[in-house]
């Protein structure tokens, strides 16, 4: 355990030092920066580090075991109502302890906090049930996506204005690091149970189909309460002088992070007690091991959040805003291609997503290829995202055709390289991105003077889109180099079989 421990901890470290490295070397750039705050991003990255470590390992041997054993149940118990029931259940109680789902509540101060929670659960559970059924029945994913997406964008016509990039950013935010492990474990271990030719392809889609659910939650709540403001709670910059300071703000701020993934596990964990009690799945041996897997997970959550929320969001907000007020704002859209690059590989669910795909291909889609085609996309996005809070675009100029591209692409793409994009899109939008590149973002919006809740939320919808282009690209450049492939050993072996035949006729000849 030590030995993997300690690989998933030097896998964690080849992620976060690259966006580290760039992020402190802004910081020199901008010599308003305090030192304090670069020490207090500097011990963030640390935790981080050893946060992913534990969590990574935490995800696979707890989280993703007991998903794929729940979705290898739905096929068993051969019920209906059951898995209706049951997945409804799991959407509904994972989403509302998401630690994620809180920012959201905050940045939308004209409904309440509970009454948002609420809806957005709910919009994930029946969303849940919508995507296993597609499993069972063997419902063609991109047909799905195809009819919410465009349900979505016409629901999005009525919405407040304020409300359509928040709902947009939710779709991102509420499939956070608990949420996506065992969404996608329910997935394989369905699919995998219920077998056929497609099973291979139906492993994914579950996070994408997910995602839709808290977007159109959040529209139809914004339509409903037609509130006159959308106001955000502004991000509150700690004065940090000594390292007794920096010491001082991580011991304030850790209790409350314990709480609250404590809190995001509890129901995991109690529906996993019944389900062990109901269908004695695992072995005493296995539970252990689960058992132990989910103070990983617990251990190296709590960590990653007190490094990120303490450590990146004040660092976000400063650079943010001190590049805007400098005569080289123009550098904000390379610049912010430069983080976007690099900062999805420091998001914990990447990791997870990358090795399954990986696992689940045969290794025909690498990690390589996938980290790759994920940072482009996250560069391109964060990219945009500068470019409107530079011109005050609408979100609609930019999510219209890329939804649209990325819809047409599934018409093109390899199906398993279909669900795939989807699933990378809730994927990559995790707390990186909530609180660096959303801080990012505001404190660049409000030095230039900008509508923060449509000119700077929304990073996280464009975050969540561009993956759905650049993987199904890639699938098309994967079953083109196929066909090439192919088409060469075709003409080999008739090239092969020619010669013999010459061979044959030579020989008849001389005879």
């Amino acid at each position: 355990m030590n030995k993997k421990l300690k690989g998933k901890t030097l896998e964690a470290l080849s992620s976060v030092v690259p966006i580290s490295i760039i992020v402190f070397v802004l910081s020199y750039a901008f010599p308003s920066i305090s030192i304090g705050t670069t020490v207090m991003f500097v011990a963030g990255a640390g935790l981080l580090i050893v946060g992913m470590g534990f969590f990574s390992l935490g995800a696979e041997i707890a989280m993703i075991p007991m998903g794929e054993a729940v979705g290898a149940q739905f096929v068993k118990t051969h019920k209906l109502w059951f898995v209706v029931t049951v997945s409804f259940l799991i959407g509904f109680i994972v989403t509302a302890a998401e630690p994620d789902l809180q920012v959201l509540a905050n940045q939308v101060m004209a409904i309440p906090n509970r009454v948002l929670i609420g809806t957005v659960a709910f919009g994930v559970g029946i969303f849940l049930v919508i995507a296993m059924l597609r499993i069972l029945f063997k419902v063609s994913l991109g047909y799905l996506l195809i009819f919410f997406y465009l349900a979505l964008f016409s629901i999005s016509a009525f919405a407040p204005g304020d409300f359509i990039s928040v709902a947009f950013d939710s779709g991102g935010v509420t499939t956070g690091p608990i949420t996506v492990p065992f969404i996608m474990a329910l997935g394989i271990g369905l699919s995998s149970a219920r077998g056929g030719q497609n099973s291979q392809e139906d492993s994914f889609g579950l996070v994408a189909i997910c995602s839709i659910g808290p977007i159109l939650a959040v529209l139809l709540l914004g339509i409903g309460y037609n509130p006159s403001d959308a106001a955000y709670i502004p991000v509150e910059l700690p004065e940090v002088l000594t390292t007794k300071d920096v010491v001082q703000q991580y011991m304030i701020r850790l209790p409350r992070y314990c709480e609250e993934v404590a809190v995001a596990l509890v129901p995991v964990c109690v529906f996993f007690l019944f389900f062990q009690i109901i269908f004695r799945h695992f072995s005493k041996k296995q539970l252990m091991t689960v058992c132990v897997g989910l103070v990983y997970t617990l251990t190296g959550l709590v960590l990653f959040l007190t490094g990120v929320n303490v450590g990146f969001i004040p660092m976000g907000h400063l650079l943010g805003s001190q590049i805007a007020a400098s005569e080289y704002k123009w550098l904000l859209p390379p610049l912010g291609m430069i983080i976007g690059y690099y900062i999805v590989a420091a998001e914990p669910a990447v990791h997870l997503l990358n090795k399954q795909v990986e696992e689940i291909s045969e290794g025909v889609v690498s990690q390589k290829a996938m980290k790759r085609s994920l940072s482009i996309g996250v560069a391109v996005s964060l990219a945009m995202s500068m470019l409107r809070i530079l011109t005050g675009m609408s979100i609609f100029w930019l999510l219209v055709p890329g939804y649209a591209i990325a819809l047409a692409l599934t018409f093109f793409a390899p199906k398993i390289f279909t669900g795939i994009a989807f699933d990378s899109g809730g994927v990559a939008s995790g707390p990186m991105t909530s609180t660096f590149l959303i801080p990012l973002t505001i404190g660049a919006c409000e030095s230039i003077g900008g509508n923060v809740m449509t000119d700077a939320f929304g990073v996280v919808a464009m975050v969540a889109m561009t993956p759905l282009i650049t993987i199904q690209l890639m699938g098309l450049i994967y079953a083109r180099q196929a066909r090439v492939a192919v088409e060469h050993e075709t003409a080999g072996a008739a090239e092969t079989a020619a010669i013999a035949l010459s061979d044959e006729i030579v020989d008849y000849e001389e005879e």
